[in-house]
């Protein structure tokens, strides 16, 4: 049990790391350099997903022949309107832009902007959690390398979304731990969601495919709705695409080499 802790802790290392940058650097990240890391972050997502969660949860699938994708295909759209429903239920504000999500609330700003990362951790930490409940149980092919490469690849992307929340929370006028602890705390949502997928996953073994993809339908969400548009906004550039490529590539390349 002790790696499986370890593991679900990796991602949530990452954030709070990233998050101490805040102690470091003394002027808010720049427009390029946002786009840069929110590039990146959505690179290591949509490899993530489909290297380390739908292409195993087809492969454990394998024994319904040609319908073998349809519990990906399940699990996918449960994940996307589980992410959805998040969306519009939970009032959340994410960088850059002015204009508050969800329902209408008296919550500050500093709280929403928690609230919308948060929100992005959420499927990360599940991602983790069942994978790492996939080797507990012996489920289909995930082996101990493959659920490291998830692991450390979400935290890889994680560093820089540390720094992407503490950093406009001091730039706000927070101090500089309080805005360090904010950015940790939007990451504790990691290793408990992770924790109890783990759970569920093994009270309900033949549910991994579905799991695996409800997953990564909710990553692939946060991807789409969030970071493409934050790695996109303002004046053309390529600079998130690029930034993309390598994290895309990267993810790919931890995936198999660990795999």
């Amino acid at each position: 049990m002790e790696p499986i802790f370890i593991g679900l802790l990796i991602p949530f290392i990452g954030t709070a790391t990233g998050s101490a940058c805040v102690f470091f650097l003394k002027k808010n990240l720049k427009v390029n350099i946002t786009r840069a890391l929110s590039g990146f972050a959505a690179g290591v997502m949509v490899a993530a997903s489909i290297w380390s969660l739908i292409v195993p949860a087809i492969d454990q699938s394998s024994d319904m022949g040609r319908l073998a994708f349809m519990p990906a295909f399940i699990g996918f759209w449960f994940g996307i309107l589980f992410l959805l429903l998040l969306d519009h239920v939970i009032p959340h504000f994410h960088v850059g832009i002015e204009q508050a999500e969800g329902p209408k609330s008296h919550l500050t700003k500093t709280v929403m902007l928690v609230l919308a990362v948060t929100l992005h951790n959420i499927p990360e930490g599940m991602a983790v959690g069942v994978v790492y409940a996939g080797l507990l149980n012996g489920s289909g092919n995930i082996t101990v390398g493959a659920a490291l490469a998830l692991a450390l690849g979400i935290a890889i992307q994680n560093f820089p979304e540390g720094a992407i929340i503490s950093m406009p929370l001091y730039s706000e006028g927070k101090s500089k731990p309080k805005a360090f602890w904010l950015g940790v705390l939007s990451g504790a949502v990691e290793p408990v969601f992770g924790g109890l997928t783990v759970v569920l996953a093994g009270l309900v073994v033949p549910a991994m495919p579905y799991l695996l993809s409800f997953a990564a339908g909710a990553m692939l969400y946060v991807v789409v709705e969030e970071l493409i548009p934050e790695m996109s906004a303002g004046e053309h550039s390529n600079i998130g695409v690029v930034a993309f490529a390598f994290g895309f590539s990267l993810m790919m390349a931890l995936d198999i080499a660990l795999g």
